[in-house]
């Protein structure tokens, strides 16, 4: 069931308003209360939601760069234009990507990515996608629309070509998630789905209207949405109950070309928080964790890698097995020279 937007304009005043602290703005959002359009219905509880300007991004980009300063990174062939930030061109084996440098330690959030995908290559003759992150480790290039594989965290997916010549019922492009402890591969060969949470097909290829993606994270409630039609209308793709995330991760966003390519431009990254309502029962249950996993999906355990020996410790196991050979070497001499004078005598 699609959930108005309301074309967005609604949204952005509900949003000014709630984040204003005089009393003007106040009474006004008492009017929009009034008039029934007031905050969504999440769980049990009304939700408020608050734009955490440090993890969000839009025109005119500032605060977008390489330096120390910068609340968000740029790396690979990403370029800042005027209208967009592209993360990889039209060309073949280009990489780029865009982080935030600030970790997230909200309990409840919800992302907003306005992006754009469009290029010169005909049917299934483009690729590969753009991926959206909440990461432990950020600015980590690598295999998986330009990220690292064994990432820890969520990664959410907007695959454009289909790598499994065998798949017939999957439509691309195609939104996808998964959540990893870091013990686990992206595959290619299967457009990732041995470790998909779900997805849902998204025709979002050389549009003329804007293209939306919503991530929501709430008790512990995972829901991906998307206004693809220029409807201004959220629908659903992904629904996934008892995801946990821990707090104090990175949000990013990257993309890999290959043999084919496509532009991948990403418009505005708004991050709301969502203050909501919990029973003393489900703050008891909705603790912090330490690990991403989801209720009934069985990720493999990490096992920690083992410690690099300090220079005495490999200095003494060298000089002890050394220690060992010349004494086992000087065994064996004085049984063979024993074994030699008993021979002897039974000659003679």
């Amino acid at each position: 069931m699609a959930a108005t937007l309301g074309p967005l304009r609604w949204w952005q005043k509900w949003r000014r308003c709630l984040s204003a602290r005089d009393g003007s703005r106040m009474l006004l959002l008492l009017l929009l209360l009034g008039s029934g359009q007031g905050p969504q219905q999440v769980g049990a509880g009304q939700t408020f939601e608050y734009l955490k300007r440090e993890h969000s991004l839009s025109k005119p980009y500032q605060g977008v760069g390489t330096g120390s300063s910068s609340l968000w990174n740029l790396m690979g062939n990403a370029m800042v234009m005027t209208q967009y930030i592209r993360l990889t061109p039209d060309m073949q084996s280009k990489q780029g990507a865009l982080w935030n440098r600030v970790p997230c330690f909200l309990r409840d959030w919800e992302l907003q990515v306005h992006f754009r995908i469009h290029g010169q290559g005909k049917k299934n003759l483009h690729g590969d996608g753009l991926a959206i992150w909440y990461t432990k480790d950020r600015m980590q290039p690598g295999p998986v629309f330009g990220n690292m594989d064994k990432f820890v965290g969520l990664g959410v997916f907007v695959d454009t070509y289909p790598n499994e010549e065998k798949q017939q019922e999957r439509v691309f492009p195609y939104i996808s998630a998964m959540v990893n402890n870091g013990s686990l591969s992206y595959d290619h060969e299967r457009d990732g789905r041995p470790t998909e949470l779900g997805g849902c097909t998204a025709i979002v290829r050389n549009l003329h209207y804007d293209t939306f993606l919503v991530i929501r994270y709430v008790k512990r409630h995972l829901t991906i949405m998307m206004d693809i039609d220029g409807k201004h209308e959220w629908r659903d793709c992904i629904e996934v109950p008892g995801v946990r995330l821990p707090r104090g991760y990175y949000f990013g966003t990257s993309s890999i070309t290959g043999d084919l390519s496509d532009n991948h431009d990403v418009i505005s990254l708004k991050l709301f928080e969502l203050t909501v309502e919990r029973t003393p029962e489900e703050e008891k249950l909705h603790r912090d964790v330490f690990l991403p996993s989801v209720d009934n999906m069985k990720l493999p355990e990490m096992t920690a890698p083992l410690p690099p020996l300090s220079g005495l410790a490999l200095f003494l196991i060298v000089f002890f097995s050394l220690v060992f050979s010349v004494f086992a070497i000087v065994i064996g001499i004085i049984l063979y020279n024993k074994w030699q004078e008993q021979s002897r005598k039974r000659f003679y």
